[in-house]
């Protein structure tokens, strides 16, 4: 089972993260095999981390809420809160397999959250040019019964241009963009 999960910084956690950095990492070592997209958000200036994202393919909701909150930032206290959410990854790769990975650009976690559950978020990938995201999916309740958003990860021109696809559909009541990168030991 895919899940994302995104821890949102404190406010001053900024220290503290890069304190954490190497037990971070060593924890994420420990799912490797699973990881399909890995990264932090940033300020505006791109100068700061302000949050984690992983997705990644996990046995069960148990194994999803040990990998959220017996992560090593988040036991310090580096996050605000953490949300999980099952995962469907429609485009079946991982971000290292994908094309642009060593180009710069400009990247963004575009995250959608639905008006309701009517609709069908596979739609969303029905013209849309795949060879410039990272990762893309809806986003489901924990049970995976109920549809409650989507998740983009991908390289876009500027934040308008990430907001705008989802923002067409009318399918959702929020949208956030944030900007990202791609994550791990460098």
């Amino acid at each position: 089972m895919e899940y994302f999960v995104y821890g949102r910084d404190r406010p001053g956690a900024q220290e503290l993260r890069w304190r954490l950095v190497e037990e971070h990492w060593g924890f994420m070592d420990r799912f490797a095999d699973g990881m399909i997209a890995r990264g932090p958000t940033l300020s505006d200036d791109l100068s700061s981390a302000t949050g984690s994202v992983h997705i990644v393919d996990l046995p069960d909701a148990a194994a999803a809420r040990f990998f959220a909150f017996e992560e090593p930032n988040y036991l310090a206290g580096v996050y605000a809160d953490v949300t999980v959410r099952r995962f469907a990854n429609l485009l079946g790769r991982t971000m290292w397999e994908f094309p642009g990975r060593e180009l710069e650009a400009d990247r963004f976690l575009v995250l959608g959250h639905t008006r309701s559950s009517a609709g069908r978020p596979e739609q969303l990938l029905e013209g849309a040019q795949t060879e410039r995201l990272i990762a893309f999916g809806p986003l489901f309740t924990e049970d995976g019964d109920e549809w409650v958003g989507t998740a983009v990860i991908g390289e876009f021109a500027d934040a308008a241009a990430a907001r705008a696809v989802l923002a067409a559909t009318g399918l959702y009541a929020d949208i956030e963009v944030h900007n990202w990168t791609f994550g791990g030991r460098r």
